[in-house]
């Protein structure tokens, strides 16, 4: 989640509706400019006894953060708790129980996205070496209950931690047990904007099939192959979901600011984190914020409030595709590559609007439902199974790569990065299924086993 840092007290006031949609017209940019955002979640873990580590505690993750200080990241605090780095690499910041998150740069290619990531695995391996800590690469803990997690020191997550019991069964558990990928891209217009959403929310379900990572659930099989994907759909529904409104004709930039009007708040930004969580943003911009009676809100805030939905694909000044489990290495490098090949060529984003502009919004509904639950074996519309209509947009997205021709040192397209999802789909398995095998193999229903095979 977002690491919010104290502003100047300069920043504008919102004075108009224009002011709202200007936040996303300002993330046009010409294609030379585009540019790929990865972000990826790990748990972090005590190699002894495989706990989830406290801030506090020593070797905990307070230390850790100290520790990375080492390779230049700049510490970022709130109060007196360092609860982010900061550095070339972009951002270092903590989810809610500690999971650990390298928020990329905005780099020019893939070959760039990926060292960046090998980078900083290096680094908390290193690191966690030290500290007698490890890392693991899945979509869910695989052996915590709530009451066994920590919680960080971070305002914001105070607020969330009490509201999301009274909006859904499984909010806590998205905060403190989940693991994600995360792609975010440009475009370079408000139509651009449209269609590159419309296409990848569409398809959001089959990156969440392919990535899927999270069978577990306190210590044994759990019915699902994306358990993470499931618990979405009783997290808080004003702000997940599909969004049916996206397909409708007119959308743009207007109808996306009316539906983060109509999202609930959580909190505003005042030197500290003030909680305003089932508040309305329309009355904070008529000044009517019980919490804050009499202020208008800034852009800052605007943006805030942004960070705070939490549908397939987001909409800020970039799109954020938020389908995918959390994974090992090669992975973290294969989601990128999969939607900048779809994305980011003219003619590959045309031939995946022709595979599913005819899709209904029933479609949408029911493929997002099966998914997490069947993966490649979940239908599209027309009958075929998510690993046949993989292939296809495994394809389109490869031709799509090849037209980029960024190359490496080596002269390798970014091509190379989809190797593991040609895997799965050859196989028809998920990452999910494989870890399953595992279970019913080699570990003998041990679970500890997959802090041996499925850690960094």
């Amino acid at each position: 989640m977002s690491t919010r840092e104290a502003g100047t007290g300069t920043d504008p006031v919102i004075e108009s509706r224009a002011d709202l949609i200007s936040v996303f017209a300002k993330g046009e940019k010409p294609k030379a400019r585009w540019r790929i955002g990865t972000e990826h979640e790990k748990f972090v873990f005590f190699e002894d006894d495989h706990r989830a580590p406290s801030y506090e505690e020593r070797g905990g993750i307070h230390a850790l953060l100290i520790a990375l200080t080492k390779f230049g990241w700049e510490p970022i605090y709130e109060g007196e708790n360092i609860i982010a780095l900061k550095g070339t690499d972009g951002n270092v910041s903590l989810e809610p129980a500690g999971q650990f998150e390298l928020s990329g740069a905005p780099l020019d290619n893939l070959h760039e996205t990926c060292a960046e990531t090998a980078r900083h695995l290096n680094q908390v391996k290193e690191v966690g070496e030290k500290l007698g800590i490890g890392f693991l690469g899945v979509g869910l803990w695989p052996d915590k209950t709530r009451e066994e997690l920590p919680i960080m020191p971070k305002g914001r997550y105070d607020i969330m931690l009490r509201h999301m019991p009274r909006v859904g069964t499984m909010g806590l558990d998205m905060m403190l047990r989940t693991c994600t990928i995360q792609t975010n891209l440009d475009y370079a217009s408000e139509a651009d904007m449209v269609k590159k959403f419309r296409v990848s929310l569409a398809l959001q379900p089959l990156a969440t099939a392919l990535f899927a990572n999270s069978p577990f659930l306190k210590g044994k099989p759990n019915g699902f192959l994306s358990y993470r994907s499931h618990i979405w759909t009783d997290t808080d529904p004003h702000r997940t979901g599909m969004l049916p409104f996206v397909y409708e004709d007119g959308f743009g930039y207007e109808r996306y600011a009316d539906y983060m009007l109509d999202v609930p708040m959580y909190f505003a930004f005042r030197d500290g984190y003030i909680d305003a969580a089932g508040l309305s943003f329309r009355d904070f911009l008529k000044g009517e914020l019980s919490v804050l009676p009499g202020e208008k809100p800034t852009l800052a805030d605007w943006n805030d409030h942004l960070s705070t939905a939490f549908p397939e694909v987001r909409l800020k000044s970039f799109l954020e595709m938020r389908g995918a489990d959390g994974g090992p290495h090669d992975r973290i490098c294969a989601l990128p590559a999969f939607w900048v090949g779809l994305l980011y060529d003219d003619v590959a984003l045309d031939a995946a609007w022709d595979v599913i502009k005819h899709w209904t919004i029933e479609d949408h509904h029911r493929i997002r439902a099966e998914v997490p639950k069947l993966g490649l074996k979940a239908k599209g519309p027309r009958g075929r199974d998510f690993q046949t209509l993989g292939k296809v947009i495994l394809d389109i997205a490869d031709a799509g790569l090849k037209a980029r021709a960024r190359l490496n040192a080596g002269g390798e397209d970014e091509r190379v990065f989809l190797d593991p999802l040609r895997v799965i789909l050859e196989s028809g398995k998920t990452p999910a299924e494989r870890l399953l095998d595992l279970y019913h193999g080699p570990w003998g229903g041990d679970i500890s086993g997959v802090y041996r095979d499925a850690r960094f």
